[in-house]
């Protein structure tokens, strides 16, 4: 084949903007009519200019035509449909989706050659979308690899490797589009320079990527695109040929009677079709030297599996071009990989090759290069390996009996004995082949001829020969299996046999021994065993006779057994065994429906009993009905027992247990399970196929029930049965809450259940009592002994599922926000137990709702608050370790605002004008010279101070004004100090957030840029928050005009790269102007009050402007002792404020963007892989939000204060 010359890497439109094509058409057409308009020469690839941008195809301001989406028809009921939407339902004719594409490449071919390049994106499983802007101006490598950013990684799984009935039918659709996109474009469109080098290009970019999925579904694509080339190809041979030889035909004809108008037709169609395959063979080239020859050795066994595939394809469909050692090559060295399906691929590939006869002169060098490798596979530990290299000898043994010594037969012979039928079947094949199916010229006259005279004479003489030289005596049953297949018709003379053994022998025939006649015998004896009993020897015996003894000792185990492990494995075996795609499926199912059968009868029966009113239960009859309710609940969690209608049972059981309370706990754990599976298994079934309205009223019925009685068992009073009910409350909140509609299921609303206040309180309850507890309170067991250290872990390990569980509703809003106070409150106490789960709930809230987020931070503060005021009254002392404890976690929740307080800005005044309230909200009943009663609250308070910008301090210190008297500002005493101090915060500060300002206005995703930020918010809003949302927002914004100073635009830095800067909207000013009610009105003041006033004014401004020196001083040792803190990592507890940012703020001045593009913590995602400076850390110090490390004895010994 010719060397291609190399194709670009990136995408190019066209200069023209305006290409022919022709209709599709066969070569037959030698009139000339359909012939391609300005091919190689009008349809030059290049950028587009200036002016051109825009224009495509029939031009840039014209429409696709009617009824089209992603440009292309929409027909066959798909409309507004993708190609990979259409291609993964797999629903539609393949040819007619092709068809719609081809049409909308002809009206307008960049559209539709980027709804192309998105179809391979999305197949790769990305979902991100490549956009005109950059099919246009970026560079090929550049959109893969702003696709490579947006790829999921998380997950592992991608389309070609998903499970579930959707998918399974994805890899043959997806490879029959390519095919049928290829074979449709054939005549015109392959050939305009634009379309096949843009897909080869993009394929071969995705193939050298470091995502699996992109480079595994482009290799796909790739190779099933050079397969139907290789067809193109072939076709245009075969019309060469065709055409060639009418060209010589009417040249040899007289002159008389020669058309040389038909001569000329034919010379230009010759030459266009040479210019056709010189095209497709420079196609070719490029994807084989792109593609194959750096994927064949990929690290995926999937993927170099495929390569050789398809390499056997091309060599076997077009062997005049790829049947030589230049490509037989690659097959043979593969032959030594490591993995057994990629051995295998070459095994079959080259079967097709030596299964053609006429092929076998092209394969002489390779069968003498690799031939012992071919032998010595028959021993491959894969047993699927070794039959295929078997099959392979033995299509090299009918292509020539010379290539095999006798030593590489006798590596086969042995293997007939082999305890793998498979194995011992195809050696049993090639044996026959080479010993017993040559017969002489002169056994053709007798082939009527019956008993000693048969021509099967001779091949049972030989039989018994092999037999005896094996030295194998005693497996004569396992020869006699290996050959019964190929050979019956000898196995079955037993006539022959018999006058082997009892008639004289002929004339210069010599006799059988005694030891070959005993052979015989044997042999005899085991062909007429096999007859009988059609079924091989023991230690070789058939799928049939084993899988239903294995079905037989599985119905046992269960019978016998009430483990519930031992119970799940036979509930697994039976899943695995029950494929649709198994030839057994039908026995497996209907021996599992026996299985079902028997113990839902016996449940019903002994239910019945078991419930019957006025007699106490044995316990004989309570264990009865635990041990079936165990294997019918194991059943039931892999397999669907709906047609057994196991809802209503169990619910009688659960209902007598909350109206009786005698219900032994382990049946109502049981019980509660096996409806749990009923209720998710009906879901399954109305989401998976058409239902009915009935069938979603009855499963919202049973749901709803199922919740009422969990909520009853939240109270009952054995342990294990509230775990219980409290796990499946939250599977089953969470699974039918409003995430249940999306994907497009919004025939499911309505199954979206919304916890009431008093489960969502019962809930809460539960966290709080089984999981906020001392360690020693969980570890004592029922006798009163302590437990061992791995049953704490144990202990520990469940109530971080408990906790988890809540959590999750907390995060995805199935349960109120506030709620999460009780939870928030605990992170200090509980640290080292839970800490890493608190801290990230914390985070995902935020994420959806940072104001209600703070709010709810607040409000545990405030409830801690309450708690200590009522176990130790208001006259507490403030150095107390209770109150310190508070300072502390207020402290830590301060930090998890991170240092860019433009993104918390509004959340963080929203916190302190709801601590404000709360401080003066209890008055003192002695008046007003004396503090409310909560005014230490306001020393909480302060922690967040440092967290406001300078312009925002202002606004919270006119509304903490707005609740202080003139004489409260007079004050001094002590009890006075946390006003003073709160107030103080607030007047200091203008150098200390400097830095947090300039770092908010460079962020990326600050509001200075010109993308508009969206504010967060969830998807459920709490009712106080939607209460209360209007009037707080209308608080913070008083004098914005007088305070927010102007923020000047950051100079841009010199960079590869220019980022275009944000601009601040109208709208996005958080700090507007709203009126505010002041809740104390202050009677006018008189001229002596007033001077007093300013007076005092003066001397706390002056105070306030001294403190901002010292603030500003301090500024530097705060950030040097916070960075030796880091780097010492003295306390655990420390981690809470990234120590990444110390390691950024170090680096030059002109990186600050990159610097706030690192400190974005409220939108940080702990899915997502850790950068470099993360890294580097846990070089420091362990990661203690590491769940497995806290587990790690020396975490679990660190102190928390």
């Amino acid at each position: 084949m010719i060397a291609a010359p190399e194709i670009p890497t990136d995408f190019t439109l066209l200069q023209e903007s305006e290409t022919h094509f022709s209709s599709d058409t066969d070569f037959e057409d030698i009139e000339g009519k359909n012939q391609k308009q300005g091919k190689g020469k009008t349809c030059k690839k290049g950028k587009k200019g200036p002016a051109e941008k825009g224009k495509s195809g029939n031009g840039g301001g014209k429409p696709s035509g009617p009824n089209r989406m992603n440009g292309h028809h929409q027909q066959n009921g798909v409309e507004n449909m993708m190609l990979f939407e259409v291609v993964k339902m797999g629903k539609s004719a393949m040819q007619s989706v092709v068809d719609d594409w081809i049409e909308s490449y002809k009206h307008d071919r960049d559209i539709a050659l980027l709804d192309l390049i998105n179809f391979f994106i999305q197949c790769s499983g990305c979902k991100g979308v490549v956009t005109a802007e950059m099919f246009r101006h970026m560079q090929n490598s550049e959109i893969i690899r702003k696709m490579t950013e947006e790829f999921d990684e998380d997950s592992g799984d991608y389309p070609l490797t998903m499970a579930g009935p959707q998918w399974k039918k994805f890899k043959s659709s997806f490879c029959e589009f390519i095919g049928v996109l290829v074979r449709q474009c054939q005549y015109s469109i392959i050939y305009d320079e634009y379309m096949m080098d843009t897909v080869i290009s993009l394929l071969t970019g995705l193939s050298d990527s470091q995502v699996r999925a992109f480079r595994h579904t482009s290799t796909l694509a790739a190779m099933k695109l050079m397969t139907a080339l290789v067809n193109v190809a072939l076709n245009l041979s075969i019309n060469m040929d065709n055409t060639q030889r009418q060209y010589e035909a009417e040249r040899n004809k007289i002159i008389g009677k020669r058309a040389n108008d038909r001569l000329e037709l034919l010379l230009q169609k010759r030459k266009e079709l040479q210019e056709n395959q010189d095209e497709i063979e420079n196609m070719m080239n490029a994807i084989f030297k792109g593609v194959f020859v750096h994927r064949y050795r990929d690290a995926i066994a999937e993927i170099r599996a495929i390569c050789i595939e398809e390499i056997g394809i091309w060599m076997k469909m077009y062997s005049d071009a790829f049947l030589n050692d230049s490509y037989l090559k690659y097959v043979g060295w593969t032959m030594h990989d490591k993995q057994g399906e990629v051995r295998l691929k070459c095994l079959t590939a080259l079967q097709g090759l030596y299964y053609n006869k006429e092929l076998n002169s092209k394969l002489e060098l390779f069968t003498s290069r690799f031939k012992d490798r071919i032998v010595s596979m028959t021993l491959d530990k894969e047993y699927d390996v070794a039959v295929q290299a078997i099959k392979l000898l033995t299509l090299v043994l009918q292509s020539s009996e010379e290539v095999l010594t006798a030593e590489d037969c006798e590596n086969v012979y042995h293997l007939v004995y082999s305890a793998h039928r498979p194995v011992a079947v195809a050696a049993g094949e090639f044996l026959y082949k080479k010993l017993f199916s040559r017969r002489d010229a002169e056994d053709d006259g007798i082939l009527k001829r019956r008993g000693r005279q048969s021509p099967n004479a001779n091949l049972v003489k030989t039989l018994v020969f092999f037999f005896l030289e094996s030295e194998l005596h005693e497996h004569a049953a396992y020869l006699v299996d290996s050959m019964w297949d190929c050979a019956t018709d000898l196995l079955k003379d037993w006539e022959c046999m018999n006058s082997l053994l009892l008639e004289e022998p002929l004339n210069g025939e010599e006799p059988l021994t005694d030891r070959q006649e005993s052979a015989l015998i044997e042999i005899m004896l085991c062909t007429i065993r096999q007859a009988a009993e059609c079924h091989p020897p023991v230690g070789r015996g058939t799928g049939k006779r084993h899988l239903d003894a294995l079905l037989r000792q599985i119905r046992d185990i269960v019978e016998k057994h009430t483990d519930i492990d031992v119970l799940e494995a036979c509930s697994k075996t039976y899943h695995a065994l029950c494929n649709e795609e198994f030839t057994i499926f039908n026995r497996v199912d209907i021996a599992r429906s026996q299985l079902i059968d028997e113990l839902a009868d016996k449940f019903n029966r002994l239910l019945e009993d078991f419930l019957q009113e006025g007699e106490e239960p044995d316990e004989d009859d309570a264990y009865q009905v635990l041990s079936t309710l165990k294997r019918i609940t194991a059943f039931h969690n892999a397999h669907d027992l709906s047609r057994w209608d196991l809802f209503g049972c169990n619910y009688k059981l659960l209902k007598t247990g909350i109206e009786n309370g005698d219900m032994p706990e382990q049946i109502v754990i049981h019980a509660l399970q096996c409806t749990h599976y009923v209720i998710l298994w009906q879901l399954a079934k109305v989401t998976e196929s058409s239902s009915t309205k009935e069938d979603l009223l009855r499963l919202k019925k049973q749901m709803r029930v199922f919740c009422q009685i969990c909520q009853h068992y939240l109270t009952n009073v054995n342990t294990a049965v509230k775990e219980q009910a409290f796990t499946i409350l939250c599977d089953v909140l969470m699974i039918f809450s409003h995430q249940i509609m999306t994907g497009g299921r919004d025939m499911l609303e309505p199954l979206v259940y919304t916890p009431d206040s008093s489960l969502q309180s019962e809930l809460l309850s539960f966290i709080l009592d089984h999981v906020f507890i001392d360690q020693d309170d969980d570890n004592n067991s029922a006798d009163g002994q302590q437990d061992d250290e791995a049953s704490k872990i144990e202990a520990l390990h469940k109530r971080r599922n408990l906790l988890a569980a809540f959590c999750k509703l907390i995060v995805y809003t199935v349960v109120e926000m506030n709620t999460a106070a009780d939870i928030f409150k605990q992170y200090m106490k509980y640290y080292n137990d839970y800490g890493d789960i608190i801290k990230e709930t914390m985070s995902k809230t935020r994420q959806i709702d940072k104001i209600q987020c703070a709010k709810t931070l607040i409000l545990s503060l405030q409830q801690l608050f309450n708690e200590m005021i009522q176990e130790n009254g208001y006259n507490f002392d403030r150095s107390s370790p209770t109150f310190s404890g508070i300072k502390e976690l207020a402290r830590r929740f301060a930090l998890t605002f991170g240092l860019d307080q433009l993104k918390t800005r509004e959340a963080i005044a929203m916190l302190h004008k709801d601590g404000i309230e709360f401080a003066f909200k209890e008055p003192n009943p002695q008046g007003e010279s004396h503090p409310p009663l909560n005014l230490a609250f306001l020393d909480i308070l302060s922690e967040f101070s440092s967290k406001l910008l300078r312009q925002d301090k202002r606004t919270v210190y006119v509304y903490l004004e707005k609740f202080m008297t003139f004489q409260m500002s007079l004050r001094r005493e002590d009890v006075w100090l946390p006003l003073m101090s709160y107030r103080n915060s607030l007047l200091a500060g203008g150098d200390d957030d400097t830095m947090s300002v300039i770092s908010g206005i460079s962020s990326r995703g600050s509001t200075v840029r010109n993308k508009k930020t969206k504010p967060a918010t969830g998807k459920r809003k709490v009712p106080e928050a939607e209460e209360s949302s209007s009037s707080d927002s209308m608080w913070l914004n008083r004098e914005q005009s007088m305070h927010t100073p102007v923020m000047m635009q950051t100079p841009q830095l010199t960079s590869t790269i220019m980022r275009e800067p944000k601009r601040l909207r109208p709208d996005e000013n958080y700090m507007g102007v709203y009126p505010m009610q002041p809740e104390h009105h202050q009677p006018p003041l008189d001229y002596n009050t007033q001077v007093t006033w300013m007076l005092a004014q003066r001397q706390q401004e002056e105070a306030a402007r001294q403190q901002q020196e010292r603030a500003a001083m301090n500024y530097v040792k705060l950030r040097s002792n916070l960075q030796h803190a880091i780097r010492r990592g003295t306390s655990l507890m420390e981690d809470d404020e990234e120590p990444i940012v110390e390691d950024v703020m170090m680096s030059s001045e002109g990186r600050i963007e990159d610097l706030n593009e690192g400190m974005d913590f409220d939108t940080m995602d702990i899915d997502l892989p850790p950068s470099k400076n993360r890294r580097e850390r846990t070089e420091l110090k362990p990661d203690f939000f590491d769940p497995a490390s806290i587990m790690d004895e020396s975490v679990l010994g660190v102190s928390m204060f």
